[in-house]
Formats: C-alpha cells, sequence, structure tokens
C-alpha cells in the first residue's frame, strides 16, 4: 500500500487538468436524411461546434415518427440531449411522454400560422404534396379523388414510422374529416408501395417505379438548384396542402442541459436558418432570403391540424388507412 500512495497523489493530482481538458459531448437525435453528406448536418455540426467548445454528435433513428417510438422506448436512459424531426402531429404525445424540458425562446419563429409552444421549437416548414416528373406526367391530378380514379402509380411511408406518411393521413383526414375512408378506398389500387421513410420512397420514384411520391411543396427545388433539373413539380390539390412544422426539443434526462438549449437556441441563428433551404430542402423557421429559384408557387390554401385535435385524430386515421390498404 505505502508503495501505492506516490501513484495515487499523481492520479489525483492530474484529476482537475483531466477535467478542464474535457471536451463537453452533446447528443442530437434526428432523421437519417439530416445526417447525410448533402443533408443539413455536416453543415450545422461545423458551424455549432466553432461557437460552442463542444463535441456535437448526431445519432439517428429513422424517419421522424421513429424517434418519438425510440425515445419513449428508452426514456429517461437515451443518450440523446436533443431531438430534432418531430413535427406537430407528434408534438401532444411527445409532451405526454414527460421526457422533455421547457426551451424558453420565442424569437425568430416565422412561420404561415400562428405558433407557441414552450416544449418544442420549430426549425423548419413545408407543405406535404404530391411530387411528379413532368416528362412522364403531363397532366397530374388536381385533388385526391381524382388522383383516386387514375391509372397513376404512387409511393407513400408508413404513418406508423414516418413524419410525411402520418402528414398524409392527417391531410385526408382534415380535408374529408367522416369522408376519410372514401379516399383511401379510391387510392387503394393507387399505391404501388409503402416505405418505412421519406429516402425510401423518394429513391423508388427517382428511379421510375412510380408516377408520383408522397414529399413535399419544396422538394422540386432541389432538382431546379442542385441539378439544374426542371422536370420534377408538384401537384396541387384543390383541397388544399397540409404543412409540416418541423421542430427541435431538449430531453429533460440530459446531463448537459444548458449546452443542449444553448444548441436549440442556435437552430434559429442565421448560421443554421441558411443551411436549410439548400440541404434540407424545406423553408427556414425565421425571415431568411430564400435561393433564386427555390420557389415557383405556394398552395392557395393551407391545412393543419392543431397538436391536439392531430393526437386525438390520429387512431381514427390510422384505422380507416389500415382497413383500406390491408396493412
Amino acid at each position: 500500500m505505502r508503495q501505492m500512495r506516490p501513484f495515487l497523489a499523481a492520479c489525483l493530482a492530474s484529476l482537475p487538468l483531466a477535467a478542464a481538458a474535457e471536451t463537453p459531448v452533446l447528443t442530437v437525435m434526428t432523421y437519417d436524411s439530416f445526417t447525410t453528406e448533402w443533408g443539413p448536418g455536416p453543415a450545422v455540426e461545423k458551424a455549432f461546434e466553432e461557437v460552442c467548445g463542444c463535441d456535437l454528435r448526431f445519432i439517428t433513428g429513422g424517419d421522424g415518427a421513429a424517434l418519438l417510438a425510440r425515445l419513449q422506448l428508452e426514456g429517461a436512459a437515451t443518450e440523446a440531449d436533443v431531438v430534432l424531426g418531430l413535427d406537430t402531429n407528434l408534438t401532444a404525445q411527445a409532451r405526454a411522454s414527460g421526457l422533455f424540458a421547457e426551451h424558453g425562446i420565442w424569437e425568430n419563429i416565422a412561420l404561415p400560422v400562428p405558433y407557441e409552444d414552450s416544449l418544442f421549437l420549430p426549425y423548419d416548414w413545408s407543405w406535404f404534396a404530391f411530387v411528379y416528373d413532368k416528362s412522364r406526367t403531363a397532366m397530374p391530378p388536381e385533388d385526391f379523388r381524382a388522383l383516386g380514379d387514375s391509372q397513376l402509380k404512387i409511393v407513400i411511408q408508413d404513418p406508423r414510422s414516418s413524419t410525411p406518411g402520418l402528414g398524409l393521413l392527417m391531410w385526408v383526414k382534415a380535408a374529408y374529416g367522416d369522408r376519410a375512408p372514401e379516399i383511401w378506398a379510391g387510392l387503394a389500387d393507387n399505391i404501388l408501395t409503402v416505405t418505412p421513410g421519406w429516402s425510401e420512397a423518394y429513391g423508388l420514384f427517382l428511379e421510375g417505379e412510380a408516377d408520383m411520391v408522397l414529399s413535399y411543396s419544396t422538394s422540386p427545388a432541389y432538382h431546379r438548384i442542385a441539378e439544374k433539373d426542371d422536370s420534377k413539380d408538384w401537384a396541387e390539390f384543390a383541397e388544399g396542402h397540409y404543412l409540416q412544422i418541423e421542430v427541435g426539443g431538449v430531453l429533460a434526462s440530459s446531463k448537459q442541459l444548458n449546452l443542449a438549449k444553448d444548441f436549440l437556441a442556435f437552430t434559429q441563428s442565421p448560421s443554421f436558418q441558411s443551411v436549410i433551404p439548400e440541404t434540407n430542402w424545406m423553408y427556414p423557421a425565421s425571415e431568411i432570403a430564400l435561393p433564386e429559384g427555390f420557389e415557383t408557387h405556394r398552395p392557395a390554401k393551407s391545412l393543419l391540424l392543431s397538436a391536439e385535435e392531430a393526437l386525438e385524430a390520429r387512431g381514427p386515421a390510422l384505422a380507416e388507412w389500415q382497413s383500406s390498404l390491408g396493412q
């Protein structure tokens, strides 16, 4: 024991220095496409690390709806400090989980509808829409009924794992209410397949496997700007288009709570918001100039259920979808 004392003393003396030198790690859980080399993740990581004195680490959990399911399974034991990629169709359920802390941030929120939520902060938004190739589909349908009556093949996402898939359920429900089962019955033979997430569905569309894909009104901007390809467009529906507002939240169990709140505040900054249009291909949640060619037109009518209405409608809408499609 006497021989160990000098060694222990040296170790103990070095502890404050080691602690001071340790870089805090902030873990952000998000959907798969956010972290790809063409997504916002790399630029966001670089920009935040320049100001935070920390190591920003992303972990992915599938598509948006799968994130909440994973967080509810992991509970307070989750390694995530922040989640990015829930939307307002999920926030009432997320609030009820008790897993999230208040963010205390209210500045720079610029959305097409009023928004206020003490737990979840918007960072981007767009309208759900069916995207098509103008060289293959000269006359796109003008509403859901016309789509159901057509011979067009579409790809959609599973509402149990994907926020676009859930958004489509809410879109049909908001537009048709009790008549939603009629719409799903009409669409059943148009649906080529249902994918777990957005990336798989959009990939099938680009490969020519389907005529249309459930995506966003802003998706064609990618092809126009990044690929100099004007062949993709979105079909405007007479019923209106459902809004998706993507949000971030801080996990109450975070061991880096102040740093997590700093990151959420950072999502409202020009350094974060300016990256969104040309990487996530969504509208930024603050007032910044959009890239040339980003926008051609906007839907004449917006649809959106409140978080509480979406939670109430989700079960019945999912049952209608499953019944019509045999899922």
